[in-house]
């Protein structure tokens, strides 16, 4: 097996190829030529990208500790400077594959590991940012509990806070399930002081 079919192996969550992959896989990072499009985890997987991204997108904790254990570097950074925490950020409330319960489990896991909830992407763009523009409130709570700070902004001087109110381009925050999110998180961010 090699990485893009450990990384399909834990989108369709297979425990067990997971844990029979060699521990090589934990640290090795995708090539420019082999980026694709993850269907089963709605996410697009860049060069750097790594096992454990692919873990946090899945929002799958066992896995995330399989790879963990055999190495995987939880700050490891892809070509767009997104770390696996980016990755556990992104939902698509309302879809089939979206389970709050399980997103929040993987951003505290990853945390507790070592992820920086104030980490950067390109952009300027945090967990909190990515978290919010995918209208993920349990992403956001799990963040701010974690210590993200709400009044970090990106390289457009956006704040969370600003595009919790903002329609922000991303597809599917149209829906009743994404409004529902909203009105969620800009009372989460409300209720922050820094």
């Amino acid at each position: 097996m090699d990485l893009v079919g450990l990384m399909t192996a834990i989108a369709a969550g297979d425990h067990s190829l997971v844990r029979s992959a060699a521990p090589s896989l934990a640290t090795a990072r995708l090539a420019r030529e082999d980026e694709f499009f993850l269907d089963a985890l709605r996410a697009q997987v860049y060069e750097g990208d790594t096992a454990l991204h692919a873990a946090a997108f899945a929002y799958d904790v066992e896995s995330a500790r399989v790879l963990l254990a055999n190495g995987a570097d939880v700050r490891a950074r892809n070509r767009r400077g997104g770390e696996p925490l980016h990755a556990a950020a992104a939902g698509d409330p309302g879809s089939a594959r979206w389970n709050p319960r399980r997103q929040r489990a993987v951003i505290e896991y990853l945390v507790e590991a070592g992820a920086d909830p104030d980490a950067t992407a390109l952009g300027g763009v945090t967990a909190l940012h990515r978290a919010v523009r995918n209208r993920c409130s349990a992403a956001v709570d799990a963040l701010l509990r974690a210590g993200a700070d709400p009044s970090l902004t990106n390289d457009n001087g956006s704040r969370p806070a600003d595009l919790a109110h903002w329609t922000t381009g991303r597809g599917g925050v149209g829906g009743q399930a994404a409004k529902t999110e909203q009105l969620v998180i800009i009372d989460l961010l409300a209720s922050t002081t820094r």
